[in-house]
């Protein structure tokens, strides 16, 4: 009964808390959690099956979630899945179904309380509800839904009419699909094509005079055009301003740190100093990496930093400087050791150990700056083919975090003088860690023991000692490839 779903009147709002944050100067300086929304959003996914709806929802939500807005994805499939647990054929999705339909709508509805739950109850900030809703009946249920609660609505249709595309879709993915275990794969696409066909019978998209007052974006053909409708506020036009600067073009991004540098011997943050001999020795090995890989129309980019330009010089090819991509800045700690840093500052220290993310250098950054700063990168380098990036410990850490969606951010190991191949896939991303063969002194402080009423004290890594060259290895990270299908 919609009637339930009910927290408050139409148009109420819910803020989260949002933890104190103090200026410069006072012991436990750190920055605050921000706040964007101060009423829920909703992103609605609109579109028939096999049209990227799915892929579009993990996306923007690991997004949403790397910039700091608490979101989720509510993938109704799962919840099909879970009601009937063996799926026989399409004829499951055939409109005059009515046992079927029945089934459906009461999934869709369970989505929804999930989705008042953890708007309303547990702090989130958008719900992706990724789900076909390719009936103006489906979507107003949704709106009324919406409207009870005090959430805002984006709807982001997904259309794409080409053959080639679709077919490409349906092998990528739903091939390893719950739905098709076992099955041939002529048998997946010829079954798939025809749920396909039942959704078709009763599709009604968004139009431009009936929806007029709803807010929206329709992706033509992945991203071929747009078209944006009534986009209002913070959230959504960061959604549509993402969505429209993604695709899906094949392609690789090579993360590597700096060679190592002369702070790096000497056990010190920040600083700004050169590479030093096993440094330099890396970046020609890079150099010989690169070529080897004979990648098409590459771009290189690197901070402002000297070891990072000195690194890239070696490439002899040009490449680009960005300020965004400089080393996390220590403030009053720069080029002191973690030692010094304990021995000076034992309260920053801890408290840094305490919340690593959060935690602000006393003149400097945190974490979370950090990855405000490196958003035009993120963009950027969503819009781009192949790319190299070379940078920095805390910067590799974010854009890793942001391709793989891990969330403990600031402890990701980024050893130097090994590249990361990230290519991405349907719905995740591939990684090869490749160690170019040149030692170095390692540079990773693992995450403190906590016990209650302090710290235990912290385990360092041994020094990188594995790998041949050009030698691949599967990396730490993992790789997501199969999630719920729609």
């Amino acid at each position: 009964d919609p009637q339930k779903w009910g927290s408050g009147p139409p148009g109420s709002t819910r803020s989260s808390k949002t933890p104190p944050g103090t200026g410069w100067g006072a012991p436990g300086t750190r920055s605050t959690v921000p706040q964007f929304t101060n009423c829920p959003t909703m992103v609605i996914l609109v579109g028939l099956p096999a049209r990227g709806k799915t892929y579009i929802s993990r996306k923007l939500t690991r997004y949403l979630n790397w910039i700091g807005m608490p979101t989720r994805v509510f993938n109704v499939g799962q919840y099909r899945r879970e009601a009937v647990q063996s799926y026989k054929s399409y004829e499951f999705f055939r409109h005059d179904n009515e046992e079927a339909m029945h089934i459906r709508r009461q999934c869709a509805l369970a989505a929804l309380q999930d989705v008042r739950t953890y708007l309303s109850s547990e702090e989130g900030q958008v719900a992706v509800f990724d789900a076909t809703n390719t009936t103006r009946e489906r979507r107003a249920l949704i709106l009324q839904f919406a409207r009870e609660n005090g959430y805002k609505v984006l709807f982001v249709e997904s259309i794409c009419d080409d053959p080639a595309i679709i077919e490409e879709n349906i092998k990528q993915v739903k091939l390893s699909s719950p739905d098709y275990k076992g099955c041939a794969p002529e048998e997946v696409v010829a079954d798939f094509l025809q749920r396909i066909e039942c959704y078709k019978a009763t599709y009604e998209p968004l139009d431009e005079q009936l929806d007029s007052g709803l807010s929206y974006i329709k992706i033509f053909d992945v991203g071929v055009r747009y078209l944006a409708n009534r986009v209002q506020g913070h959230v959504q036009s960061r959604t549509v301003y993402y969505l429209m600067n993604t695709h899906v073009t094949p392609r690789a991004i090579y993360l590597s740190r700096h060679g190592e540098s002369q702070l790096n011997l000497r056990g010190r943050i920040g600083g700004d100093a050169g590479l030093s001999p096993r440094g330099r020795q890396y970046a020609q090995a890079l150099a010989e990496f690169i070529r080897s890989q004979s990648i098409r129309e590459l771009k290189v980019w690197t901070s402002h930093m000297k070891r990072t330009i000195e690194t890239a010089e070696a490439l002899g090819v040009p490449y680009e400087q960005w300020k965004a991509l400089n080393e996390i800045d220590a403030g009053v700690c720069e080029e002191m050791t973690y030692e010094e840093i304990q021995e000076r500052y034992p309260e920053e220290f801890a408290l840094r150990d305490q919340d690593k993310y959060r935690y602000r250098y006393p003149k400097g950054e945190s974490y979370e700056d950090l990855v405000q700063r490196l958003e035009p990168v993120i963009m950027e380098l969503e819009r781009q083919e192949n790319v190299l990036v070379i940078c920095h410990q805390a910067v590799m850490r974010c854009l890793l975090a942001y391709f793989l969606d891990k969330s403990e951010l600031p402890y990701l190991r980024c050893p130097l003088h090994t590249v990361l191949k990230l290519t991405p896939v349907a719905y995740g991303c591939e990684v090869e860690s490749i160690f170019l063969n040149v030692e170095a002194v390692n540079t990773h402080r693992e995450k403190p023991q906590v016990r209650e009423g302090g710290i235990w004290g912290i385990n360092y890594s041994p020094p990188l000692t594995v790998g041949t060259r050009f030698g691949v290895k599967k990396s730490d990270f993992g790789v997501s490839r199969a999630p719920p299908q729609t």
